[in-house]
């Protein structure tokens, strides 16, 4: 449902001004899905860890956590065919499944900005100051951390002040990152085959793509790792109101920014695992970023700056466009009465929601400096509790688009499998994640700090303080305003469903 003011009573500025539609593009969207996944930084926190889980197949556990988010991408490219709305899976789960499914599904969104955005920003500054040789800043905390934060508020400066610089400036950084990721992969599989690694090297085999090469628990585990590498995409989705051709273009974005990911995470893995071989990756996979950092000398020696640029790209992109999904849903609870209505105020000139993102900002630079003072690796925990997040809204979206599209799912076979049974799938395998992170993190040595809070892992503990706040503010806002409340469930209308715009 595209939406032309902001919300608020007749009369009021926020009804007199919209979000800027036709701002963008597909490309421009699809570039943003995919700079919103940060591929190289995903690459750089991951590659470690799922080799020493999977060893060679790990390349085959990037394919299979491909799966499901191709069939949630799908679940929000038919959702947003008829129901164009900037808060996505707030809007279409309220649709759906009413108000209070819908409401606490736009809380999960708007906290994974929050988590992540602090340390997205403290991972560019970490890698440009590398890139650039200023090894000794990088490792002073306090210049670090302060850098970091005037990082958060250049790109959400950025993104205030109007999608269409937000779009162009995105498209620079996804060319220098893909170059950069490029150029490292063709490297590394060049000294394979000409025997010229200097680490242990493995010829690429296909077989590498099987999953259970290395058994279930294996699997289970990587498959929890690739839920983080992939998310991000749907921020295309968010944009769904600035984007020409509304109904289709932002969930086509969406779903060949899971291809695009697909291939680039395919290519770099089988380079990565081939060059250094599992012995290596097994011994450094608690290096996390900095693994990425040691694989870049040893396969660019003098050059390896270019892939910390790549990373110090990605996340920078990526920075960005975290804000995007938190601070449209946010702006689309508020017009819906659903927060406070200030949320919903679009900035008259550059037709953003200025004060949403500005709040979306705020909180997570709070958020980033008070964690960073327990301890770094708290930090690495609340980013760990993103998973709980993910999986949670993600299966929520997928649940919603098999009960939205309820009575057109038996009109052809089609709709059965793209719209119902794909989605559910989806969803079915995202609750089995989001129940298999629950049990890991219920145990603190599996933590990145390896203390216990209240007996279980830290990362459990944040995933349940900020579903527990969410659920608090939810009935306080139930109570101090109810009209969201009182909206009621429907199905998809029958003549967007076979082409349309709402």
């Amino acid at each position: 449902m595209a939406h032309d003011g902001a919300g608020g009573e007749p009369g009021t500025e926020q009804q007199e001004v919209g979000l800027k539609p036709d701002a963008i593009g597909f490309l421009d969207a699809l570039v943003i899905g995919l700079n919103s996944t940060s591929p190289a930084y995903s690459l750089a926190a991951v590659i470690g860890p799922i080799v020493a889980l999977a060893g060679i197949y790990a390349p085959g556990i990037m394919l299979a956590s491909f799966l499901p988010m191709l069939l949630i991408a799908a679940a929000f490219y038919y959702l947003n065919k008829v129901d164009q709305d900037c808060g996505t899976t707030f809007s279409w789960v309220t649709r759906a499944m009413g108000p209070w499914a819908g409401w606490l599904g736009g809380w999960a969104i708007a906290m994974t900005g929050v988590l992540v955005i602090g340390s997205l920003a403290d991972v560019a500054v970490h890698f440009g100051l590398l890139a650039v040789g200023l090894d000794g800043v990088a490792a002073d905390a306090a210049v670090r951390q302060g850098l970091t934060v005037a990082v958060i508020l250049a790109m959400t400066a950025i993104c205030v002040i109007g999608t269409e610089l937000s779009a162009h400036f995105q498209d620079v950084l996804i060319l220098a990152q893909v170059l950069c990721l490029l150029a490292f992969a063709v490297v590394a599989l060049h000294r394979i085959y000409a025997g010229t690694s200097t680490l242990d090297s493995l010829e690429p085999s296909v077989g590498w793509l099987n999953p259970f090469g290395a058994g279930g628990a294996a699997l289970t585990g990587g498959l929890l790792l690739g839920v983080f590498i992939y998310w991000g995409w749907e921020s295309a989705v968010n944009l769904t109101e600035e984007v020409e051709n509304s109904a289709t273009a932002p969930g086509r974005a969406g779903i060949w920014s899971t291809v695009v990911l697909l291939v680039t995470y395919l290519s770099v893995g089988f380079a990565v695992v081939g060059y250094s071989g599992t012995a290596f990756l097994a011994a450094n996979a608690g290096e996390e970023e900095a693994l990425f950092a040691v694989l870049a000398h040893e396969v660019m020696g003098g050059w390896d700056w270019v892939v910390l640029l790549a990373v110090c790209t990605s996340a920078l992109a990526s920075t960005q466009t975290t804000i995007i999904p938190a601070s449209r849903t946010a702006l689309s609870m508020a017009r819906r009465h659903a927060l406070p209505p200030p949320l919903a105020h679009i900035h008259p000139r550059f037709r953003t929601p200025d004060v949403s993102t500005w709040w979306v900002a705020g909180i997570a630079i709070a958020w980033y400096l008070a964690v960073n003072q327990i301890s770094e690796n708290a930090l690495l925990d609340s980013l760990t509790a993103l998973s709980l997040l993910i999986a949670f809204y993600y299966a929520l979206t997928g649940l919603a688009c098999a009960v939205y599209y309820r009575r057109h799912l038996r009109e052809n076979l089609h709709n059965l499998l793209l719209i119902g049974v794909g989605p559910v799938t989806g969803a079915g395998l995202l609750v089995w994640l989001l129940v298999e992170s629950v049990r890991d993190m219920s145990h603190p040595e599996n933590s990145a700090s390896g203390v216990s809070w209240f007996g279980l892992g830290p990362p459990l503990v944040i995933g349940i303080a900020i579903a527990a706040v969410g659920v608090l503010v939810m009935c306080f806002w139930r109570v101090r305003d109810g009209r969201f409340w009182q909206e009621r469930r429907g199905v998809a209308d029958p003549a967007l469903v076979h082409g349309g715009k709402r």
